[in-house]
């Protein structure tokens, strides 16, 4: 990416092992599970397609995978299809990074555009946090909580 653009990060840590953490990120029913009402449906492999189903079945976002190592990284490149103001601005890239420390694995999310001022960052560092930390809730004690749906009108 150029100096010009936009970015979010985020870490957090999952008392889970990386195997469980990859299966958890490319698992279709898991992913539904802390996903909050959209599905992730994905050929999970390099150059494999990627979508993220509403609960309505249309299609929220497109991507393909550009990163795929099992257990240490994966990166989408990713496009919104349901706001036309977001995907106006183009493909962006997210990925995330697994990393063993301690009895704990470091999940490191990046989702960055070359576009400065992004809608479609400023969207999903919205979305990102409940995401993951639904993720790490179930992944720790089998259940996410009762917040907001992801994929609301």
């Amino acid at each position: 990416m150029t100096n010009k653009g936009s970015s979010f990060v985020y870490v957090t840590y999952i008392r889970t092992t990386p195997e469980r953490l990859w299966s958890a990120l490319t698992g279709k029913e898991f992913g539904q599970q802390y996903w909050r009402g959209a599905s992730p449906e994905a050929d999970w492999k390099l150059g494999g397609s990627w979508r993220l189903i509403r609960p309505d079945g249309q299609v929220n976002d497109i991507g393909e995978i550009v990163a795929f190592e099992p257990f240490k990284r994966l990166s989408i490149r990713w496009r919104n299809e349901f706001r036309p103001e977001l995907k106006a601005e183009g493909w962006s890239l997210c990925t995330m990074e697994i990393e063993p420390v301690d009895e704990v694995v470091k999940l490191t999310l990046t989702h960055s555009i070359e576009r400065e001022s992004s809608k479609f960052i400023e969207a999903v560092s919205g979305g990102w946090p409940l995401i993951l930390s639904n993720l790490k809730s179930l992944l720790e004690t089998g259940s996410v909580g009762s917040g907001p749906m992801l994929c609301r009108g």
